[in-house]
């Protein structure tokens, strides 16, 4: 924890970070990632359907993450992750090599923003 305090942020650079709500729809396999991976496809309402690529294979099954509500950071470029492009970050809460995937405690309507 006390490399945290050497990262300190303004309110203003945290007001850039877009956090909303969405949707997962779709879940694949992801067999070309390098450590394993899902690729899911997130319906965010009235902002789009962005694809993500999400390394929650030890937690997840495929089946239990379809209409599940998730936070992600939808505004940081593109990225190419092997053959996929991956358009937001899927949040979660990270224990050794396992992630958690952070969501709303009630459903909420996507593209809510989170601050």
């Amino acid at each position: 924890m006390g490399d945290s305090l050497n990262k300190m942020i303004t309110f203003d650079d945290f007001t850039k970070v877009d956090l909303r709500i969405g949707t997962i729809i779709e879940v694949n396999d992801f067999p070309n990632a390098r450590k394993p991976a899902y690729q899911l496809t997130i319906d965010f309402g009235d902002l789009g359907i962005k694809k993500s690529s999400a390394q929650i294979t030890t937690q997840y099954q495929k089946e239990d993450l379809v209409n599940r509500q998730i936070v992600a950071v939808i505004n940081f470029p593109k990225k190419q992750i092997a053959n996929f492009m991956s358009e937001c970050l899927v949040m979660g809460a990270v224990k050794v090599d396992d992630v958690f995937l952070l969501h709303p405690e009630t459903r909420v309507k996507n593209g809510s923003q989170v601050s």
